[in-house]
């Protein structure tokens, strides 16, 4: 794991995008394609307009295929949407070719959604073994990420797959990869910042004996890939040296 911490928001967000261009760059001059996991929420909002903006002509987005790590059991015009979050600010900046977008089809029940999800991914590759070049995860100040919420089935889940998860706590459905889908890829990043952070952080770095139920973020463990945690000083304040 490495633990890279900054001053600023601006300065963690210029370097994350940095990164995700390193990245896309080795990929596609090995794979010619590069296939990138964005995660939801408005922390990473910042990041997707550096990249389509700033940085829109350091990578060939044609060969760019993005997917959502989970997604809200909202219509797909609705403000909590994580697709239409990233379509606004990351894709229709870059005019990004609809077959390169893999949304998650809400207008289906949460169970099917999230196996229809399943079989886009599995045609996309072919068949062959889900590695993903990149995930971008978050972390909720409850140490959740993607939609693995602490004390649900998703905790457990041992398939490499999408999953359907009902999350007590917000009286609603979420759809998401499993940690095993997540931890087969090549490069994980963790994007967190701010002090509400801080006490899920240090739990989830920096606790040796591990409590995958209530820290699921602890259960992110790559099997041959590189993990990153991209943070600031406000997040690792109850990080002990």
């Amino acid at each position: 794991m490495n633990l890279l911490i900054y001053k600023t928001l601006e300065e963690l967000n210029q370097d994350l995008a940095d990164y995700v261009i390193k990245i896309a760059e080795m990929s596609i001059e090995e794979n010619d394609r590069f296939n990138f996991v964005l995660t939801g929420g408005n922390s990473p909002m910042e990041l997707y307009k550096i990249l389509s903006i700033d940085c829109k002509d350091r990578i060939d987005w044609e060969k760019v295929y993005f997917f959502f790590g989970d997604e809200r059991n909202v219509p797909a015009d609705d403000e909590n949407y994580n697709g239409l979050m990233a379509k606004k600010n990351f894709f229709d900046n870059l005019n990004i070719a609809e077959d390169h977008i893999f949304y998650v089809n809400t207008t289906l029940a949460p169970e099917k959604a999230a196996i229809e999800y399943k079989k886009a991914i599995d045609k996309h590759f072919n068949g062959n073994d889900i590695v993903f070049d990149l995930i971008l995860l978050g972390m909720g100040d409850d140490a959740h990420t993607a939609s693995i919420f602490p004390h649900t089935n998703l905790v457990k889940a041992e398939e490499v797959t999408v999953a359907s998860v009902f999350v007590e706590k917000l009286n609603t459905y979420r759809i998401s990869f499993t940690a095993p889908l997540i931890n087969k890829a090549e490069n994980i990043a963790f994007l967190a910042f701010g002090e509400n952070k801080a006490a899920a952080l240090s739990h989830v770095i920096g606790d040796e004996q591990k409590d995958f139920d209530t820290y699921p973020a602890q259960l992110i463990n790559p099997i041959d890939g590189k993990l990153t945690w991209f943070v600031d000083e406000a997040a690792t304040k109850l990080l002990e040296d």
